[in-house]
């Protein structure tokens, strides 16, 4: 089975996780990346910018209606949240989800309704729980779900509670993530 997304939320020292997991990951990932990272409403595009710096894989903010494609990664804008339609995204404004928008709940709920067993959910370092219903659906629609170990996270609250509510499949140190991603978005017989 070929997964066609990569689903990640953040929020409490995500930037530096995200830096770690990116730089990991080869120019012929072929897999897209969502990611949700909890940051202020009024911020503008440059952690996007700042995140290019670390990996070869294209790095840029999602327009409403954009195609997704393999290899590259998407962030939520700032106070929008992220959903994913089979082949495309959109984005929405409605009420913030556990305090947040962008919420890490809706980007992995909507992955899971559009992608099903093609999506991998992974939740990083983050000081509150959202992201833990929405890994909770993805794996409850034969989706995979991957965390960080709490102990190599910046702030344990987030990937604790997911891991004490969901069956993952994997709870890994950050520096592992990445290798596991690569491996499993890996074509058949490669």
């Amino acid at each position: 089975m070929a997964y066609e997304l990569v689903t990640i939320g953040t929020s409490l020292g995500g930037l530096s996780a995200l830096k770690t997991l990116l730089r990991s990951l080869p120019r012929e990932f072929p897999a897209a990346l969502a990611i949700v990272q909890h940051r202020h409403r009024e911020s503008d595009q440059a952690m996007s910018a700042f995140l290019q710096q670390f990996t070869v894989l294209p790095v840029h903010e999602v327009e409403d209606k954009e195609c997704i494609q393999p290899g590259h990664v998407y962030f939520a804008p700032a106070d929008y949240h992220l959903l994913v339609e089979y082949g495309y995204f959109s984005l929405s404004v409605d009420e913030p989800v556990s305090y947040a928008r962008p919420s890490i709940d809706v980007l992995l709920e909507s992955a899971a309704d559009a992608y099903h067993e093609q999506v991998i959910g992974v939740i990083l370092t983050g000081a509150n729980h959202d992201g833990v219903q929405g890994l909770s659906t993805l794996k409850a629609r034969g989706g995979t779900a991957i965390v960080q170990d709490p102990d190599t996270a910046e702030s344990a609250v987030l990937p604790t509670a997911a891991i004490a509510a969901v069956n993952v499949d994997w709870v890994l140190p950050l520096g592992q993530i990445a290798p596991r991603l690569i491996h499993l978005c890996a074509p058949a017989g490669a």
